[in-house]
């Protein structure tokens, strides 16, 4: 029955890609007579016709998306059921066969011909009037038109290409809605409504100076705690106060960006100019509380949900995998860039009675940041223009009333019966489609959020928590280990911090353009959780004298694959997150933060308690909860194996 419905479907195919084409081959005839007698208005009459066909075929492109879908969950429901592999042996047999149907769907084969014609006519019509010229003798110049645009998105969603700029979109976790059918004529005036590239600079430099304010103080954290009275280890609270903080501004900032975009970026570095002129303050008044409450207000003025919801929202869809690999690359830089500023930082002077050393230097550098990040952000930022809820409302009801016999004639033949199961089908644990009334509603709640969560969403959100858990204890305790086993300077620490940030973008560009290719998303997180795991139990102390050698090797296993790790673990989750999780104030962003932040507040409490049994303890109790952590998400990998791809 399946290879039957299979073949329906490839003939279907079939039958629409010869009537685009004989379309196709009529316009060109039609193209030919212009070119002997040119006409204006018949050109612009010519360029539309050809934009209809591209929207049809868009229409197509989505029908195959549709019955790919179909054809995934129901060998999923077969393998569900038997209790054995049929997809492996269903795939083998007939994709490899000579006269596979299962290829024409899933490798869409024929339809590369019929975007070529469409969007070398569209360029010959736009740019090339009266030449000899082709989109063929220009490949790098791209043909600007908003419906190539859509169906280039379409067919990269359909054959799923892995290369560096994606993988890197997809390690930011910016969901995107499925906006492809959305006219593109009022798309495009919409996004160039919303669209400025200065303030999408800005929107970057923000995530760069934030990320630089975590980590600059991560090398002198312990010195200035003791500075004021208090115990080495307490650098875990001083570090882990901005983490607790952005727990509850990830929120309001979330739902602030329902409204606006400017106003909150305005609030952040006001709030961070504050918290780290208090953070500086905090060492001629000797107090810890101060100190405390400048990294608090410094995790009140986290924008990254702004930041993320701002790429998402405001950045055309054609240069928004660019943006959010921005995103990734300003957050990587700014982590590299901290420790290494924190380094340079060495000196010691007074003005009247304000202190300037490598404590509190960080400080007063940050704010003198934010406040030059302030000035720039009110002159140069533009607020994108947003539409009523009531237009937008209208225009989605509308346009479903016109697609509405498309819709219907694209759902034959496979999903007609697949619809009526789907509930069932998202019970299994895959939330990637759903298909009741309200599946364009963004959850209203965090528990409602929540609810929306697969069984193998949870366990990415828990290896998201390992790994974000594994790193904060490497990085937040660096100084506190080194000073204690090898009597490192300041200066050692931020070197080897910066070094650590600086593997960021070469090992993602290393995976997104090569290792991504060669091996399945699950297979690399699998091994990636391994090694994290080896990099965890190389970092004891169990014996032998512990030495540099030991410390940096295992470190840097544990951070390459942590780094690995998350960047596949979002790949992986952006893709099979629910559609609702894309839009709102409780977006996938949102949760994916929440779940990192909660991370980082538990690795940071956990290096002060541990600090009560004394350094010498410090290292192996820390590590312990890393290592049952890291065993525990390997095991809900290995039982959840089949619903994470």
């Amino acid at each position: 029955m399946l290879d039957h419905q299979i073949e329906k479907i490839a003939l279907f195919m079939l039958e629409q890609q010869g009537l685009l084409s004989s379309r196709l081959q009529k316009l060109r005839e039609w193209h030919d007579a212009l070119q002997d007698e040119p006409d204006i208005s018949q050109i612009s009459k010519l360029r539309e016709a050809y934009r209809s066909v591209g929207q049809d075929l868009l229409k197509l492109l989505l029908f195959i998306d549709m019955n790919a879908i179909g054809i995934r969950k129901i060998l999923k429901k077969f393998d569900k059921r038997f209790g054995y592999r049929f997809t492996n042996y269903y795939v083998k047999t007939r994709a490899d066969h000579p006269y596979s149907q299962l290829q024409q769907v899933f490798k869409h084969v024929g339809l590369g011909a019929v975007v070529g014609a469409i969007s070398r006519n569209l360029h010959e019509l736009q740019y090339n009037e009266g030449s000899y010229l082709s989109i063929y003798d220009h490949p790098v110049v791209p043909l600007q038109d908003p419906v190539v645009d859509s169906i280039k998105n379409a067919v990269d969603r359909l054959t799923n290409s892995t290369n560096f700029l994606n993988f890197m979109a997809q390690h930011a976790l910016i969901m995107q809605d499925e906006d492809l059918l959305i006219p593109q004529d009022e798309q495009a005036d919409q996004e160039e409504g919303r669209y400025h590239f200065m303030s999408l600079m800005l929107n970057l430099g923000n995530t760069f100076l934030y990320m630089v304010n975590t980590y600059i103080i991560v090398p002198t954290a312990d010195d200035y705690s003791m500075s004021l009275g208090a115990a080495a280890t307490v650098c875990g609270v001083v570090i882990g106060a901005m983490a607790v903080a952005q727990l509850f501004s990830s929120v309001y900032f979330s739902a602030w960006s329902n409204k606006s975009y400017f106003k909150p970026l305005i609030f952040s570095s006001i709030v961070l100019f504050f918290g780290n002129l208090l953070y500086a303050l905090a060492y001629d008044f000797n107090s810890l509380a101060l100190l405390l409450i400048g990294r608090l207000f410094c995790g009140f003025g986290s924008a990254r949900a702004v930041n993320r919801r701002y790429i998402s929202d405001c950045v055309p869809l054609k240069i928004r995998m660019q943006a959010s690999a921005g995103f990734v690359s300003a957050s990587a830089l700014g982590m590299a860039c901290g420790p290494a500023l924190a380094g340079l930082l060495q000196t010691d002077f007074k003005i009247k009675s304000l202190t300037f050393n490598q404590d509190t230097l960080p400080g007063w550098v940050m704010a003198v940041a934010w406040l030059l990040y302030l000035v720039w952000l009110a002159i140069s930022f533009r607020e994108p223009v947003r539409e009523p809820e009531e237009i937008h409302t209208s225009q989605e009801s509308n346009s479903a009333d016109q697609d509405g016999s498309m819709e219907k004639g694209l759902k034959k033949p496979l999903l007609l019966a697949s619809e009526e199961t789907e509930h069932d089908e998202e019970d299994d644990g895959d939330g990637s489609e759903e298909s009741s009334e309200d599946s364009r509603k963004p959850a209203n709640s965090i528990v409602a959020a929540y609810k929306l969560l697969t069984p193998s969403v949870k366990v990415q959100l828990l290896i998201y928590f390992m790994l974000k858990y594994a790193m904060e204890i490497l990085l937040s305790e660096s100084s506190v280990v080194t000073t204690y086993y090898f009597g490192w300077s300041m200066s050692s620490v931020s070197i080897f911090l910066f070094c650590l940030g600086l593997t960021v973008l070469p090992v993602n560009l290393v995976v997104g353009s090569y290792i991504s290719n060669m091996f399945e998303d699950r297979q690399i997180l699998l091994a990636s959780e391994i090694m994290v795991c080896v990099g965890i139990l190389l970092s004891f102390h169990v014996v032998i004298p512990y030495t540099v050698p030991q410390y940096v090797i295992s470190g840097f296993i544990m951070f390459v694959s942590a780094e690995v790790l998350e960047g596949v673990n979002l790949s992986l989750l952006s893709r099979v997150m629910s559609s609702r999780l894309s839009r709102g104030t409780y977006n996938g962003g949102l949760l994916s933060t929440e779940a990192g932040t909660i991370a980082r507040v538990i690795a940071d409490g956990t290096i002060t308690l541990a600090g009560f049994l004394g350094q010498s303890m410090l290292l192996n109790v820390t590590l312990l909860p890393s290592l049952i952590i890291c065993v525990g998400s390997i095991v809900a990998t290995c039982f959840t194996y089949n619903s994470l791809y």
